[in-house]
């Protein structure tokens, strides 16, 4: 098990920085991608601030605990979209081309060969502005870092991050058995988008879809409302590491069912 972690953890450092190479020879595209997510997210929030302009509070959520959310919704989704974003390709990418069949033929596990062949250099915009938000509304909110808290902020970050890609993962696996299911995987994200917010302001349904069905209320919302001492949610907050790992076991599980199920189009 140890040789197997240190050989793939040395496969990807190969992979990692051949994209770094890449990368650093078009280093205008870098900086674009980086400078146009960074727009795209200022923007979100700009229209978030012109919002709290005219009220003051939220269903009683203060403009600063709703940036709070946004913040560890971003530096989640920033470890998804840097490490993991080619998992949106793989209809289009490997199955329909045939190039699925090629990674089969290799001594390597072929979810391991799609996350590394990409690193999407936008995401590192969204962990810039993740930062940074979560220093502005940690410090209007007056939030007392301790080295716990630290490292409990660490962990929920890890575990949003994991549950992005537990939740891509569950639904692009369906490509085995339809081609491509891209068209569902953007459906669903955009669910992800009602996690920005307190999911106290949406109907009783809705939370239940995003809290249970699909879980992206623990990508954001309740791991934020443990650092606003709100009791009524902690609890939901702490268990957010366990449904991350119980999400992704369940994801690499189906996907490996649609690689039994899976048969080559021939192309």
């Amino acid at each position: 098990m140890w040789k197997k972690c240190k050989r793939y953890t040395f496969l990807y450092g190969k992979y990692f920085s051949n994209h770094l190479k890449v990368m650093m020879e078009y280093k205008a595209d870098f900086f674009i991608g980086l400078f146009s997510v960074m727009v795209q997210q200022f923007t979100a929030l700009f229209f978030l601030k012109i919002v709290f302009d005219h009220i003051e509070v939220l269903k009683g959520w203060t403009f600063y605990e709703i940036l709070f959310i946004y913040a560890i919704a971003f530096l989640g989704r920033s470890i998804h979209h840097i490490f993991f974003d080619n998992l949106w390709t793989l209809g289009w990418q490997y199955i329909r081309s045939g190039n699925f069949d090629r990674l089969l033929l290799r001594p390597v596990n072929p979810l391991f060969q799609i996350v590394a062949e990409r690193v999407q250099q936008d995401g590192f915009g969204q962990l810039i502005i993740g930062g940074i938000v979560l220093t502005i509304a940690s410090v209007n909110l007056e939030i007392e870092w301790t080295v716990q808290s630290l490292l409990l902020l660490f962990v929920f970050i890890i575990s949003s991050g994991i549950l992005f890609v537990a939740i891509n993962l569950f639904f692009i696996t369906f490509s085995f058995w339809m081609v491509d299911s891209l068209p569902i995987v953007v459906s669903v994200f955009q669910l992800s988008e009602f996690a920005r917010y307190p999911l106290t302001i949406y109907p009783k349904a809705v939370t239940l879809i995003i809290t249970w069905l699909i879980p992206y209320g623990f990508t954001a919302y309740y791991p934020a409302t443990y650092f606003f001492e709100k009791e009524s949610v902690v609890a939901m907050a702490l268990i957010t590491p366990v449904i991350a790992v119980i999400s992704f076991i369940i994801a690499y599980w189906f996907w490996n069912k649609g690689i039994r199920a899976f048969t080559s189009t021939g192309s």
